[in-house]
Parts: structure tokens; C-alpha cells; sequence
């Protein structure tokens, strides 16, 4: 009987959640969208970045899941990084990005870009990527290492996709660690906890109440080696994973 009463709850909530998160965007969007009136890309995303961090915390509030963040101290003044998040829902797409400090942008589905009006806004947040296409692999890589020459950090879930596994970390791409590589940025793990819980992926349509957390771990230099750079990353995401899931 409870597990039904949850279900039900889950489905309702998760109607409010999209409502919210519509009505909420509808409030932010003209104003993120002056993010393109800045010359210096840099300070438009920073100012973008500002926009959407406001909007994330007002609709976390009213679908009742507040975030505890830890380990911002680790990210060093005139330093940006490759930030490196696990993948477990659809919850994580809006909490990466904005809470990280600073100007960043995020590896994306190109698909989402093409949703009207919400399209403009994604893109400006995003280096879309079509993972079929290897030309917009290319490309992507290509940009990506723009956007960290420009002194911005990139987000990545070197997952690839949403994990449907039963291990708490699927194995990573080698993507973000060949960019760490070439670029000689740090990687900054990071591990997000609550949105497994929050947005089970195995159930449709469903949100509920939960704390949610990210905690960013110490950076990882780059070093020569991205197959080591690789293991080790996954090695201290895995074990900080699994000490705060408990």
C-alpha cells in the first residue's frame, strides 16, 4: 500500500515538476537571453551561468528537492577544468552546469537544440554534439578545446549516457581524458547523489522529494597517459560514489 501511495505520489509530483520547470523558464528565459548581447563570451556565459543557477535554485525549492554542494574550495582562482560528473537522470542535466563556479559549458545532444524557444537557451549552455556523425565529433572535440582555451571549464559525464546498470558507476568513454591530455587541463570529479532516488530510471514519469548533493572531489592533473588518467578518475569517483551513497 505504501510502495502504491508513492507511485501515485511520484506520478502527481512529476506533473508539478514539469509544470514548474515550464512556468520557472518562461520567467528566466528573456532574461538569460541577454547572454548574447555580451561581446566577451566569457563574461556572456558567466552571466548565463549566474541566470540559470537562479532559476535551478528556485525550482529545486519548489519541487522540494534542495542541494547540498561540497568542494567548491578545490577550484583555484584563474584555473578552469574539465569538471567530470556521474549520470543517473534527467535531474542531473540541470544541476551540473550551473552550480559549478564559474563560466562552463556542457557536452549535449544536438536533438534538444531543436525544441523551440527552450532550443536558444540550451544551445547557449552547450557544445552540441550528434554522436553519430563523426563530422560533429570532430567538431565537438574541436570546440571543446576552444572553450578551454578561452579559460572556461567544460562539463562532461564521461558515462556517456544515463547509468542503467546496477553498478554505481557504467565504464567511461575515453573522451574526456584525451581532451584533459591535450589541453593539460585538471580533471575535477565530481559526484552527484539523490537524483537516482529522485528520478528513478526505471520508472516513467516520476519525480520525488529527496536531498540531493554533489561534492566535488580534489583535481586530477592531466599527466601523458589518458588510459591512467581514466582509471584513476573512475577509481575516486567510484569510492567517494560509494561512501556517500551509504
Amino acid at each position: 500500500m505504501l510502495n502504491l501511495f508513492k507511485n501515485i505520489f511520484g506520478r502527481i509530483w512529476a506533473l508539478w515538476g514539469l509544470l514548474s520547470f515550464i512556468l520557472t523558464f518562461i520567467l528566466f528565459f528573456p532574461v538569460s537571453m541577454l547572454a548574447y548581447a555580451f561581446k566577451d563570451e566569457v563574461k556572456g556565459q558567466e552571466y548565463f551561468i549566474t541566470i540559470a543557477r537562479c532559476w535551478m535554485k528556485l525550482w529545486l525549492f519548489l519541487i522540494a528537492c534542495p542541494l547540498r554542494i561540497t568542494g567548491k574550495e578545490y577550484f583555484e582562482k584563474n584555473r578552469n577544468y574539465i569538471v567530470t560528473f556521474n549520470h543517473n537522470a534527467l535531474l542531473d542535466v540541470p544541476l551540473s552546469a550551473p552550480f559549478i563556479p564559474g563560466a562552463n559549458k556542457t557536452i549535449a545532444k544536438d536533438s534538444f537544440a531543436k525544441v523551440p524557444v527552450f532550443g536558444l537557451f540550451y544551445k547557449r549552455g552547450s557544445v552540441l554534439l550528434n554522436r553519430k556523425d563523426e563530422s560533429s565529433r570532430i567538431k565537438s572535440y574541436e570546440e571543446m578545446k576552444k572553450v578551454l582555451t578561452s579559460g572556461m571549464h567544460m562539463c562532461i559525464y564521461p558515462e556517456g549516457t544515463r547509468n542503467r546498470s546496477s553498478k554505481p558507476l557504467k565504464d567511461f568513454y575515453d573522451g574526456a581524458f584525451k581532451l584533459a591530455v591535450d589541453t593539460q587541463k585538471a580533471i575535477m570529479p565530481c559526484v552527484i547523489i539523490g537524483t537516482k532516488q529522485a528520478m528513478p530510471i526505471h520508472k516513467t514519469f516520476y519525480l520525488f522529494p529527496t536531498k540531493l548533493s554533489m561534492h566535488f572531489l580534489p583535481p586530477v592533473d592531466a599527466g601523458s597517459n589518458d588510459k591512467m588518467l581514466k582509471q584513476q578518475v573512475y577509481e575516486l569517483m567510484l569510492q567517494a560514489y560509494t561512501t556517500l551513497y551509504k
